[in-house]
C-alpha cells in the first residue's frame, strides 16, 4: 500500500489495526505502542511522487502530514507476510498510478469497505453489477481500468496461491526470502525500479496481472518490507532491519 515516488509478520510480531488512520500490519509489541503523529504537521511501498516536503526531524523527509508520518512510522518497510495485506497493497499501488500516494491513503478505508476488506476470493467474483457500484462510489478512484485490474489481479492472485501455497511464498522468492537492506543517505539515491522489480513485473504480467509495471512493483516491495529503503539516518531503518532477522 507503497511508497517512494509520490510518486508483516515474522515470528513474535503482533497484529495492529488502527481504524482511525486506516493502518494495518504486524509489528513487535514495542513498535505497536508508537503513538500517532499529532496534527497538524503517509510508499510502497513510496515517498511522494511530485513534491517532497521536508520533515522537521532527521531521517526520511517525505512524511509531510500526520497520516504520512503514521504510515512511515508503523508500516512502510515492515516485512509483510500476510497474503491479505499483500493483496491490499497490490491493489492500492495499482490504484495510485498517476496519483499521489496520499490520495490513496486518504481513500484506504473506503477501499477496504468497497472491496470486502481486500478479500481476493470475494473480489475475484465481482461481476458487472458490482463493477457498476464501484464506478459510482465516490470514496475510491473511479477508474474503470483500475477497477477491472483489481478484479483480474484477484483472480491471478488466487492462482498464485494455488500454485505456491501462498502469495507470500511466491513473492518473497524474488529477494531469497529476506529483505534487501539498502543504506541510502539521500532520496536522490533511492531508485524507482531495480532489476528485481523488473523481474517481478515480468513474471506477474505473464501470470495475468495488470497495473504491475516495474515502478509499481518496486513501490510494493518497499511498502511490504522486501527492501528497506528508509534512509540510513532514519530511526526506522534500524527498526525495520531488526525485524528482518
Amino acid at each position: 500500500m507503497g511508497f517512494l515516488r509520490e510518486a508483516n509478520g515474522p515470528v513474535g510480531l503482533t497484529k495492529t489495526v488502527d481504524a482511525g488512520a486506516g493502518l494495518i500490519g504486524t509489528f513487535p509489541p514495542e513498535l505497536s505502542a508508537i503513538p500517532m503523529a499529532a496534527p497538524p504537521a503517509c510508499a510502497r511501498g513510496r515517498a511522494p511522487h511530485r513534491r517532497i516536503m521536508p520533515a522537521p526531524s532527521a531521517g526520511c523527509p517525505w512524511p509531510s502530514t500526520p497520516l504520512y508520518r503514521a504510515y512511515h512510522d508503523r508500516e512502510w518497510g515492515v516485512p509483510q507476510h500476510d497474503d491479505r495485506v499483500l493483496f491490499e497493497f497490490l491493489v492500492l499501488e495499482g490504484a495510485q498510478a498517476g496519483l499521489s500516494w496520499l490520495t490513496i491513503l486518504n481513500k484506504r478505508e473506503n477501499y477496504r469497505r468497497a472491496l470486502d476488506g481486500f478479500d481476493p476470493a470475494r473480489v475475484a467474483r465481482y461481476g458487472p453489477r458490482r463493477v457498476a457500484a464501484l464506478l459510482a462510489d465516490p470514496g475510491i478512484v473511479r477508474n474503470r481500468l483500475k477497477i477491472a485490474a483489481a478484479i483480474r489481479n484477484a483472480q491471478a492472485f488466487l492462482a498464485v496461491q494455488e500454485e505456491f501455497g501462498s502469495f507470500d511464498r511466491y513473492v518473497w522468492r524474488f529477494v531469497d526470502g529476506r529483505p534487501v537492506q539498502n543504506a541510502w543517505r539521500t532520496l536522490r539515491e533511492v531508485p524507482a525500479r531495480t532489476p528485481v522489480s523488473d523481474a517481478l513485473s515480468r513474471d506477474l504480467r505473464q501470470r495475468g496481472f495488470t497495473f504491475v509495471g516495474s515502478t509499481i512493483c518496486y513501490s510494493h516491495m518497499q511498502a511490504t518490507g522486501m527492501v528497506n529503503d528508509h534512509l540510513a539516518g532514519c530511526p526506522r531503518h534500524a527498526a525495520c532491519a531488526r525485524l528482518a532477522r
